[in-house]
């Protein structure tokens, strides 16, 4: 055989197999490789929705930096610059593909890295409907322990950015996994701001089972018995929560269950076309029989997936090809927007549902109600940074938003992204809470700087113009809840005066007492016209003194130089969006100076005098001299008197060992309560004076409570300081505090949905359900934001807090808030941690202390609301103050000691708040009110309001208001002229005579707000010829 043979030979079989090959790849793609996903709806079939999803935390058990750019792997392998990098890629690859995007705090990190061809991409994905962005916010924001100021103001930050760049309004509200859902987030964060229907994924367990089995997982939901059915949405709970149906998980690399992928290759083993698209079918027929109408919605997709998109494009369009060929379903890609639609056109008419989704279980024994309390000192901090940033904003505005100066860009968004579900909730990890923390140290530092110069300068120049460069430098106090305050602390003996600038941020005048700690005791006090004003002075507990120490230097990284030895009272009257100047100085006459408050001990020892009276005022709390308690609370103005006691308990935290489920940062689940005493004969001290009265109780080695009674206010103020929690039994501890009456309140109180509405709770009672009771304290736990209260035939008691708590009737005529937890077991949910948080300085760790208010008063049946509503406006924005020192003889060198930015003698109604003022980046002004009561709640104050924005902007001419959603990213008679109206059940379709505010005339341009309204304003506005301050 020749070896040119052999050559011609081999080559012809060569030639012959590649043939061969290329034959069966082209047959292969012909057959395998093309797939039709152009599918649309179907009539008459059961149309499966799949809506592939990211649900990406923006931090929990990573930060947030962590989570985007994928650093900290050996914790959670998550990557969100993978998943957005992969996702636009795996879209161009087929347009019928479509993607749902939430978290903008992660998107804009991405948008501000990439190329302009890359942005112009993007945009055309998001014109086309391929990439729609769903929620809009800067984060999903928690449900409970979120306030609606903040809640609003994140999802604002993340609506105007979509609008901007992308001129599109989100649809659909996507809160798939907080841990329930409230009342404001359906008709205000829903309805208010434009969206179609609202989906959410956690709803108690026996609550989903009776919704399956009568198909109503999708209602329409009216949060707001003020506004009815004109607020009213369209929502869904998913079966079993946001994930895909099992079996269906394509996560490359990914612990999925044994999810088989689609194996469409005949020429490889395994293949499975029909193995696959049975079970297909059948999860969406088992779906479908919990579901009205022929729309089914899979979610595919769960945290942080489609790192690597293209694993799960394949396998989908390979479902959605061969699932229409088999014909028994239809599978298409879609949105829930596109969900929605399908659901409006089926003209179904859909159950009723009001109230709550509070409190959520997921199984037995398993109350998420802990988390309402869970980080007590990060919920604090949230609350005071959100009051301080709408303070912040207001003084930007009346000095001028400037190319130059302190900038105020960090902290919206840091606020933004604490409203998480796993951040102001306090799920997180620590080292993510400390994150959190730092984000909004930073962003209040920022706004220090801005506060301090706006305040210079309106103090010192009547000019209209922006000043730059002022001379006057104030100082802040942040850590003056522990008695740490710098720029008080300082000798008047020398001829030295400090100066207190007092800025209120409410739409009212507003009378307040301030207190601040000094080192001089014989001081006297001017206010804003040089006059000697009332004052007092109180020395400091010795236990704020320790407090001081140890977080003063675990804050500030140095132990502080010898404390203040007293407390300054004085009360400053400030007009509304305005402030006053305060000046202390040394008293040169004794008769001048600020009464020096007695003060008396008590002993638990017998005496003659059973009793002992607090208060300088109308309100007086009576004491048991015997017992130390407090035993009676009598108004002698309004003529209450009413026995009352206040005390604290400690539940023990359940350890798991019976069923494995402890009590941890989510569950609560207590296992015994025990009183928790005074100790022994300790005695207790009273201190009094002109303006107020205090009781300072040692309840133990770690509970002080310090209870305030003011002359010119009728409520009780009870400062309490608790921690660290002893765990040396190996017990965790929840610690509570109780108010107990004698009233018959019939197992019935009323708790706040996010600071707004108040909702009736019942006791081991759920409306759409019969409950099985299991956990008979946890299961009637409530998250509080603003206050609680119950009532009786004659009286009703108010309870009101200075940040998110739990909080719950548990016995009738009883109220009681959880202050502070501290676990020694994590409850299975995910964290991974216990829920102990501690302090450290140089190596030496303490368990957490935290020291927080809250405040009650009893008043006549139907009169407390007034005092929820205005002095809850009052705790979220408390006075702002500002320090400096001056010399000289003057009394001040202010040229401007008080200023108002409304017109003189103006004020806002009683019952309305302004809750934004901001100067937007292109000049124009963000303006929202809110009116603070319910239709029927008080029967002054629930009507109508008016505001004149000629008196609100006296020195402004207003050339244009244009009303805009809640949002402010799309007009509201655009939105309205949107807005689907949905079939009800029954009889409940009939229109109420909902009140709204008018339209606002262009020349009277007054503002008109109904019960319950939030209006939102975009406002142009431009200087008035020779106009000064």
């Amino acid at each position: 055989m020749s070896l040119d043979y052999l050559t011609t030979t081999t080559s012809m079989a060569i030639r012959v197999c590649l043939l061969i090959l290329v034959l069966s790849i082209l047959i292969a793609e012909s057959k395998y490789m093309v797939y039709d996903t152009s599918q649309g709806i179907v009539s008459g079939k059961l149309n499966v929705h799949l809506v592939p999803h990211s649900h990406d935390d923006v931090g929990w058990l990573k930060t947030i930096d962590q989570y985007y750019v994928g650093s900290n792997n050996t914790i959670q392998g998550a990557c969100v610059q993978n998943v957005l990098d992969s996702l636009i890629p795996a879209l161009l690859a087929d347009k019928n593909r479509k993607f749902i995007y939430v978290e903008q705090a992660f998107f804009q990190r991405w948008w501000r890295d990439q190329s302009e061809a890359m942005q112009n991409t993007v945009k055309q994905l998001v014109s086309l409907g391929q990439l729609e962005f769903i929620n809009g916010g800067m984060c999903m924001h928690d449900e409970a322990t979120a306030h609606y100021i903040d809640m609003i103001d994140q999802t604002t930050l993340g609506h105007r950015f979509i609008k901007e760049e992308f001129n599109v309004t989100p649809r659909i509200g996507w809160q798939i996994d907080p841990f329930g859902h409230s009342a404001v987030q359906a008709y205000l964060l829903g309805a208010e701001v434009g969206f179609d229907s609202f989906f959410y994924g956690r709803i108690d367990y026996q609550d989903r089972a009776k919704r399956k089995d009568k198909k109503s997982l999708e209602v329409v939901w009216r949060g707001s018995k003020s506004f009815g059915s004109s607020a009213q949405i369209f929502s869904g709970a998913f079966p079993e929560n946001y994930e895909p149906p099992s079996g269906f998980y394509f996560e490359v690399n990914d612990d999925n269950g044994g999810s088989p992928v689609v194996q469409d290759n005949i020429n490889l083993f395994d293949y499975n076309v029909q193995e696959r698209v049975n079970d297909f079918v059948a999860a969406a027929l088992s779906q479908a029989n919990i579901t009205r109408t022929n729309h089914i919605m899979w979610t595919m997709g769960t945290d942080f997936k489609y790192q690597y998109a293209q694993t799960w494009f394949r396998n989908l369009d390979k479902l959605v090809h061969y699932v229409n060929q088999d014909g028994r379903v239809n599978a298409l890609y879609s949105t829930p927007s596109l969900y929605t639609d399908a659901k409006y056109a089926t003209n179904e008419s859909w159950p009723l549902k009001t109230d709550d989704f509070f409190p959520y279980a997921d199984r037995v024994n398993a109350y998420w109600t802990g988390y309402f309390t869970s980080r007590p000192a990060l919920k604090g901090y949230v609350r005071m940074i959100s009051g301080y940033y709408l303070a912040a904003r207001q003084l930007e505005f009346f000095n001028g938003r400037g190319k130059t100066g302190p900038v105020m860009d960090s902290l919206p968004d840091a606020l933004a992204v604490v409203q998480h579900h796993d951040a102001v909730s306090g799920t997180e990890q620590q080292h993510v809470a400390d994150d959190y923390a730092k984000r909004l140290s930073i962003g209040y530092k920022e706004s220090e700087d801005l506060v301090a110069a706006s305040l210079a300068c309106m103090v010192e120049s009547t000019s209209k113009s922006r000043c730059v460069s002022p001379v006057t430098k104030f100082q802040q106090c942040p850590l003056l809840n522990i008695t740490y305050c710098p720029p008080t602390e300082v000798d008047l003996s020398r001829g030295k005066r400090l100066v207190v600038v007092v800025y209120n941020s409410l739409g009212w005048k507003r009378e307040d007492v301030i207190r601040i700690p000094v080192i001089n005791e014989n001081v006297t006090v001017r206010d804003s016209s040089g006059k000697e004003i009332e004052a007092q002075i109180l020395p400091v507990a010795t236990a704020s003194v320790a407090l001081r120490n140890f977080y003063a230097a675990a804050y500030v990284g140095q132990s502080p130089s010898a404390g203040p030895l007293y407390w300054l009272a004085f009360t400053a009257s400030v007009p509304p969006l305005g402030f006053g100047t305060y000046t202390v100085s040394k008293a040169k006459l004794a008769d001048s100076a600020a009464t020096l408050g007695g003060q008396k001990l008590y002993n638990s020892a017998a005496s003659q005098i059973d009793t002992i009276e607090v208060g300088p005022g109308s309100l007086k709390l009576f004491y048991s001299r015997n017992e130390g308690k407090l035993i009676q609370y009598n108004n002698r103005r309004s003529l209450v008197k009413a026995s009352v006691e206040q005390s604290y308990s400690s539940y023990s935290a359940d350890d798991g060992s019976g069923d494995l489920q402890a009590s941890g940062a989510y569950v609560f689940r207590p296992n015994g309560t025990i009183p928790i005493q005074r100790k022994g004969k300790i005695p207790f001290r009273v201190l009094g004076g002109p303006i107020y009265d205090e009781v300072h109780q040692e309840i133990n080695s770690w509970i002080y409570q310090t209870t305030r009674v003011y002359k010119a206010k009728e409520h009780a103020e009870v400062e309490f300081t608790v921690g660290p929690i002893p765990i040396d039994d190996g017990i965790g501890k929840e610690i509570v505090a109780q108010i107990t009456t004698t009233m018959k309140t019939n197992k019935t109180f009323f708790t706040d949905s996010n600071g707004r509405d108040f909702l009736e709770r019942i006791r081991d009672y759920r409306a759409d359900w019969d409950l099985e009771v299991n956990q008979p304290i946890a299961g009637n736990y409530y998250p509080i934001n603003l206050g609680m209260y119950m009532k009786d035939d004659a009286t009703e008691l108010s309870v009101l807090v200075d940040r998110s708590v739990g909080g719950s009737s548990i016995s009738d005529g009883q109220l009681e808030l959880m202050l502070h937890r501290r676990l020694l077991r994590d409850d299975s949910r995910g964290v991974a941690e216990a829920l102990n948080e501690t302090v450290c300085i140089h190596d030496e760790c303490y368990g957490l202390t935290i020291q927080g208010k809250f405040y009650f008063r009893i008043d006549p049946l139907g009169e407390g609301a007034k005092w929820r509503r205005s002095f809850g406006q009052e705790i979220y924005s408390p006075f702002l103050l500002a320090f400096t020192e001056q010399d000289g003889d003057k009394w001040t060198n202010f040229q401007v000691p008080t200023f108002s930015g409304m017109a003189p003698s103006y004020s806002l109604p009683n019952n309305t708040a302004m809750i934004t003022l901001q100067e937007l980046e292109d000049g124009k002004v963000l303006l929202r009110f809110a009116h603070l009561y319910e239709i029927g709640e008080d029967k002054d104050l629930s009507v109508m309001a008016s505001v004149e924005l000629k008196n609100l902007f006296p020195y402004k001419k207003i050339n244009k208001v244009m009303e805009m959603s809640l949002s402010a990213n799309q007009g509201r008679e655009e939105m309205e002229k949107k807005r689907l109206v949905w079939k009800v059940e029954g009889s409940h379709n009939e229109e109420a005579n909902v009140l709204r505010g008018g339209p606002v005339d262009p020349i009277k341009l007054v503002v008109e707000l109904a019960p319950m309204e939030i209006r939102t304003f975009i406002i142009e506005l431009s200087d008035k010829s020779a106009t000064t301050r």
